[in-house]
Order: C-alpha cells, then sequence, then structure tokens
C-alpha cells in the first residue's frame, strides 16, 4: 500500500525544537546544580555557556543535514561519515536513553507536579503504581495515539501546545521580575564567581545543562518529512535554540530571584518553589499544575521525533526492517510503539538524578562525535553539495568540540559509574549489530 507523506513546515519544526527542549531539565536541574554552586552569576552563566554551545552544534548540524538531507539524526551522519556500526550505536542510544528515558523524565516530572497540586495522585491507585504514574503512563499513551494516527494532527497539536507554553513562560518571567521579593543573591562577576565558573563542579553542572539542551537536534531527525530541508532545516535548528536560550537564562534568573537558595538546594520542583514564593501557597499551587501541563508538549515532541530514527535503522539493517513499515499515512507506528514501550519500562522503573547524568553523558558523545564530522566530511567529500554552510567555521564547532569534551571529561572523573552505564550501553548496541548484521535479507 502506498504511504503519504505530510511535509512539516517551518513552525512545525521550530515549534518540536523548542518543546523538544524545554522539558524536565529546567524545571528540575536548578535544585542540583546548587548543590556545588552558590553564585547566581555562575548559575546563569551555565545556561548561557549551554546555549552558546547549543547554538554552536545547531549550526554544525544544519550544514551535515543540508549536505545529507535524510532522517535518522546521528544515526544518518555518522554512518555516512564514519562507519555503519558507529551510527548504530549512535542510533541504539537515542532509541534508549536519547528519547525514551528524557520521555519517561517528562512524564514522571509532569506526575510529580500534578501531586503537587492534587497530592490524592500520590496514593497507590492500581496495585503499587501511585495515581501520578498512572497519570505518565496515561499522558504517554495518549499522545502515542495522536501522533499514531495523523502528521497533520500531530503538527497542530504540537505548533499549538508549544505556542502556549512559550507564552505562559514569557509571562512567568514578566511576574517574576515584577512581583516578590528579590533574594540576596549576587548575580555581579566577581573573583569569587569566576571561580565558581572555572571549577570542576561548573562542567559537571554542564552535564544537566546540556541534558536540558538536549532537544536542540530534535528536527534533525525528521529531515526526510520537512519542506525543503536545505533552506529551511538550518533556520529551524537556530530559531529554536535562540528562543530557549533566551527562556532558560531568564526562567532560572527568576528561579533564584523569587525563592531561597536553601529551599531550591537539592530540590527537584524548583518551578512550584519558585512560584509559591511569587504568588503565594494557592496560586502556587495552581502554578504547578500548569508546569505539569506544559510538559505534555515535551512528551509529544519526543514521541514525534524519536522513532524516526528507529524507522531509518530498519531501513539499512535486515533485522530491523519490521521497524522500517510505515502506516498508509505515511508514519512509522511500529517504531513509535517500540519507543513507547521503553518509555514506559523507564517510568516504571525511576531513577531520576542517575538518569539524567546517565543520559547526558552518552549524548554528549555522539553529539561530539557528530560536530567533529563537518571537519570529516568536509575533508573526505569536499564536492558535496552544502545549500547551508555552519556559520563561523571553524570556530563554531571548535568551541562546540572544546566545551563538549571538557564536560565529558569531567563526567568520566566525577561521576565514573553513570559513565559506565553509558558505555555498557554502547558496549550492549554494539553486540546488537553484529548480531543484526548476521541476519540474511528474506
Amino acid at each position: 500500500m502506498q504511504t503519504q507523506t505530510y511535509k512539516l513546515n517551518f513552525r512545525t519544526g521550530a515549534a518540536i525544537v523548542i518543546a523538544n527542549m524545554v522539558g524536565t531539565g529546567v524545571f528540575t536541574s536548578l535544585g542540583f546544580q546548587l548543590l556545588g554552586i552558590n553564585s547566581g552569576f555562575a548559575l546563569l552563566m551555565l545556561w548561557a555557556v549551554g546555549g552558546a554551545i547549543a547554538l554552536c552544534g545547531a549550526v554544525c548540524y544544519g550544514e551535515l543535514a543540508a549536505a545529507m538531507p535524510r532522517s535518522g539524526g546521528e544515526y544518518h551522519y555518522l554512518s555516512e561519515i564514519y562507519h555503519p556500526a558507529l551510527g548504530f550505536l549512535s542510533g541504539w542510544v537515542s532509541a534508549t536513553v536519547g528519547f525514551a528515558a528524557p520521555t519517561a523524565l517528562a512524564a514522571l516530572a509532569l506526575a510529580r507536579y500534578a501531586q503537587g497540586v492534587w497530592p490524592a495522585l500520590a496514593a497507590p491507585l492500581l496495585g503499587s503504581l501511585s495515581g501520578g504514574s498512572v497519570l505518565a503512563v496515561t499522558v504517554v499513551l495518549a499522545l502515542a495515539l495522536v501522533h499514531g494516527q495523523s502528521a497533520r494532527a500531530g503538527s497542530r497539536l504540537q505548533v499549538a501546545i508549544t505556542a502556549l507554553k512559550v507564552a505562559v513562560l514569557v509571562g512567568f518571567i514578566g511576574a517574576g521580575l515584577m512581583l516578590g521579593q528579590a533574594q540576596p543573591l549576587g548575580f555581579a562577576p566577581d573573583a569569587a564567581a569566576w571561580r565558581a565558573v572555572l571549577s570542576p563542579t561548573f562542567a559537571v553542572s554542564l552535564v544537566y545543562v546540556s541534558y536540558a539542551y538536549s532537544g536542540w537536534n530534535a528536527a534533525a531527525y525528521l529531515t526526510g518529512e520537512i519542506a525543503d530541508p536545505g533552506r529551511n532545516l538550518s533556520r529551524i535548528l537556530l530559531t529554536g535554540t535562540a528562543i530557549v536560550l533566551v527562556l532558560y537564562v531568564g526562567l532560572n534568573y527568576v528561579f533564584l530571584r523569587a525563592a531561597p537558595v536553601g529551599v531550591l538546594r537539592g530540590q527537584l520542583e524548583v518551578g512550584a518553589l519558585a512560584a509559591n514564593y511569587l504568588f503565594g501557597p494557592a496560586l502556587g499551587r495552581l502554578t504547578g499544575g500548569v508546569i505539569a501541563a506544559l510538559l505534555v508538549s515535551t512528551i509529544s515532541a519526543m514521541i514525534f521525533a524519536g522513532p524516526r530514527i528507529v524507522q531509518t535503522m530498519g531501513e539499512d539493517l535486515p533485522a530491523l526492517r519490521w521497524l522500517a513499515h510505515r502506516s498508509p499515512a505515511g508514519l512509522p507506528v511500529r517504531a513509535l510503539l517500540l519507543q513507547v514501550a521503553i518509555t514506559l519500562v523507564f517510568i516504571l522503573k525511576p531513577d531520576f538524578e542517575a538518569v539524567l547524568v546517565y543520559a547526558g553523558f552518552v549524548l554528549n558523545l555522539f553529539t561530539f562525535l557528530t560536530v567533529l564530522g563537518v571537519f570529516v566530511l568536509r575533508w573526505q567529500r569536499p564536492e558535496l553539495p552544502r545549500p547551508y554552510r555552519a556559520w563561523g567555521y571553524p570556530l563554531t564547532p571548535l568551541l562546540f568540540l572544546a566545551l563538549s569534551a571538557w564536560t565529558l571529561a569531567f563526567i568520566i572523573k566525577d561521576k565514573p559509574h553513570e559513565s559506565a552505564y553509558g558505555l555498557a550501553t554502547v558496549a550492549a548496541g554494539l553486540l546488537v549489530y553484529f548480531a543484526a548484521r548476521r541476519v540474511r535479507p528474506a
């Protein structure tokens, strides 16, 4: 049966990027960062540096996507530039911790914020499952149903809920600048602040920030479904990333301005805590519910983008050919079902902080190799048409590589167990790859 693929426009692509990025990270990671950093300037620099890294990565991905316009993201780029085995490993990681784990984390964060508004959700509902867990599972399944039925309906839903998310966050930032009593936290770039910026703790904290920015490359997974990708994809990546950078710095400034550092330190629901100080307990609880609702767009975007990687892998490997199937509407339904199944496993076995570091390490590893591929591809295939070239080359990719390498080195040193889990995931993927290669086409 012939399939019909709905082409995604600029608005849908930008909405997917923004929604992928603005998820659990910005609402949950500041409390962990405050465990090691007490300077307001250094904390905001974390988000500014993380945004600069993401922008540098976005211009590099824009060039690769324009030169190799096929869906699949890192899987496709690394397969073409280095070796299919490396591409498979990146796809393996994306299918597990790259999309399924962040989707689960967003759903769990939604449940936690919702429990702040409706405490009854914390009580057991189905066996050992709390009402919050049931809510997280229900949201994932409902959005999967929408995206498994129609790309057009899924695109319209994504644009609408992302536009609402941005509007609400801008309103929250505006209210935070005008209401409440400013906390006695310094934001001046003094000597102590710069020492904090240059400390190993700052580098490790960039893991949490890079996780929060990790959706900047989301549109690259949908390259083959974007209208005129040579022109639109770089615009989508850069516009979405720039908008999120401004939102992130503004949100974290408001969080730090609104609530005492001692209250936020080590806490997960920093958005709700800041809202309590800004609006009072009653409206603060309502704001927590609004934040929970906003996370729906993040879950939706990841369910939208993630299955395209597995579907592309299925086109190339006979053992995974069943995952290449598209519905009559052109949707990778089987790949979507697989991602949803892995997501539900993460939801039912949550370990929030460990998964943040674990996911951040392996994702940084493959984005590092992908951006390095800009240099490799220019050397290997200088004749390849490039409708878009990375702005600021070679400085932008070099900056991305330097900061990413710095972060990876400190993760390995300071978080050896999480790093080992990440490398074990890669090793398991290598075994799967060689096993899959042994399967011959029917």
